[in-house]
C-alpha cells in the first residue's frame, strides 16, 4: 500500500472501483493533477472514460482539515441545481483502501483559467467569464439549503466569529515562526466582527477563477472545484474573496489584477463586479466591504501557515511550492490590516 500523496495504489482504486463504480472497466491509469496543494488529486484514464480522485494526504492532519467526505457530500448535493458541479460517482472512507478517504468523480473536459487576466484570451471572452463567475456565484449564495439536504453542512451562529476563532486557532497550531502583523490582524479582527444581518447562505470557501472549469466553445461555467472549505456562513466572505484575489499581483504567483487596466482588458472593477453580484441576489450594496476583505487576507494566511507547515513536515503535496507560498504569510497579514482600517 502506498503511503504517498505523489502516488496511488493503481491495483488496489482499480480493484475498489471495480467491485463499486458501476460501468467501470479498467486497465486504470493515473496522473497527479499538479495543482491541489491540500487535497492531492489524480486524474484517472480508462480506455472508456475519465474520472478525477480526490484523496487526503497522509500524515497526521489538523482537526476538520481536509475534508473529503465534506467536498462529496456537497457537491453530491447541488446535483441538478444552479450551481454547477462535476457528478459525483462515489466516496471510499476505508482508509484501508489506498492509505486515505478518497472520493471519485466525473472529469470535466473544458477550460480552466489560472488567474483573472486570462492571457491569450479577448476581450468579449474576458468579460463573458467574470459575468458567469458572478452570475453561478449569486446562484450559490441563492441556493435553498434546506430543498437540498444542507441546512445542516455549518452550526448555527455568528459565521465570521467562528471562522475567525478556528482559522486563529489553527495558525496557531501551524505557526512556524512569530509573525507579529498577523498578532495584530486577528486581535483587530476579531473586534470588528459586524452584526448578524440574518444571511445564512452556502458558501465555497475558496472561490477564484482558477477552482472553475469553462465550457471549450464558451463562457459557460461546467463545474466549481475544491469545496474543501465550504460550509454554511456568509456569502460575502466569499465575495470578498474574490474581489482580495484581483488585489493580487498578475503572473504566476500573485495571479491577481493588481496595476492592471481593466477597461481595456474587459475586465471589471471591484466596484461593478460588487454592484452586478448585488443586482443578481437583490440587495442594495455592502457595507464595511472593507472588514470582509480583511477576514479573506487573514484566512489566506492562515491556509498558506498550514501549508508551509506540511512542508516543513514533509507531508506537502507540492514541497517546493508550499515554502514559496509560506513566505507571504506577513504580506496576506498586513494586507488583511490595511482593508480592515480602510473600512
Amino acid at each position: 500500500m502506498s503511503n504517498s500523496s505523489q502516488t496511488l495504489d493503481l491495483k488496489a482504486v482499480d480493484a475498489y472501483l471495480s467491485d463499486h463504480l458501476p460501468g467501470y472497466e479498467g486497465p486504470l491509469d493515473a496522473k497527479k493533477f499538479a495543482v491541489g496543494q491540500s487535497n492531492p488529486t489524480f486524474l484517472l484514464t480508462t480506455p472508456s472514460r475519465k474520472y478525477v480522485l480526490r484523496r487526503k494526504p497522509p500524515g497526521v492532519l489538523l482537526k476538520s482539515a481536509h475534508a473529503v467526505d465534506r467536498e462529496y457530500r456537497v457537491q453530491k448535493a447541488l446535483q441538478g441545481s444552479k450551481v454547477p458541479v462535476a457528478k459525483m460517482h462515489l466516496l471510499c472512507e476505508d482508509d484501508a483502501v489506498i492509505g486515505s478517504s478518497f472520493y471519485v468523480m466525473d472529469f470535466l473536459d473544458g477550460r480552466n483559467f489560472s488567474d483573472p487576466m486570462m492571457e491569450g484570451e479577448n476581450n468579449a471572452t474576458r468579460t463573458a467569464v467574470i459575468d458567469e463567475m458572478n452570475r453561478v456565484l449569486a446562484e450559490l449564495h441563492m441556493v435553498d439549503i434546506d430543498a437540498v439536504g444542507l441546512s445542516d453542512y455549518g452550526p448555527p451562529g455568528n459565521y465570521f466569529e467562528r471562522q475567525v476563532g478556528r482559522w486563529s486557532k489553527q495558525y496557531r497550531a501551524s505557526e512556524t515562526e512569530k509573525v507579529p502583523v498577523m498578532d495584530t490582524l486577528m486581535e483587530k479582527l476579531a473586534a470588528a466582527i459586524p452584526a448578524e444581518d440574518g444571511q445564512r447562505t452556502l458558501v465555497h470557501g475558496d472561490y477564484r477563477i482558477d477552482n472553475m472549469i469553462f465550457a471549450r466553445d464558451s463562457a459557460d461555467c461546467l463545474g466549481i472545484l475544491d469545496w474543501e472549505l465550504s460550509t454554511i456562513g456568509h456569502p460575502y466572505a466569499d465575495l470578498a474573496a474574490v474581489i482580495m484575489q484581483w488585489q493580487m499581483p498578475t503572473g504566476g504567483e500573485g495571479r491577481g489584477l493588481a496595476g492592471v487596466d481593466r477597461a481595456a482588458h474587459g475586465l471589471p472593477t471591484d466596484e461593478e463586479f460588487i454592484a452586478t453580484y448585488c443586482q443578481r441576489r437583490g440587495l442594495p450594496g455592502i457595507d464595511n466591504f472593507g472588514f470582509y476583505l480583511s477576514f479573506c487576507f487573514f484566512r489566506m494566511a492562515g491556509i498558506v501557515q498550514g501549508v508551509l507547515k506540511r512542508a516543513i513536515d514533509g507531508n506537502a503535496s507540492n514541497p517546493e511550492r508550499a515554502i514559496q507560498l509560506g513566505r507571504y504569510v506577513p504580506m496576506f497579514a498586513e494586507r488583511g490590516l490595511a482593508a480592515l482600517e480602510q473600512g
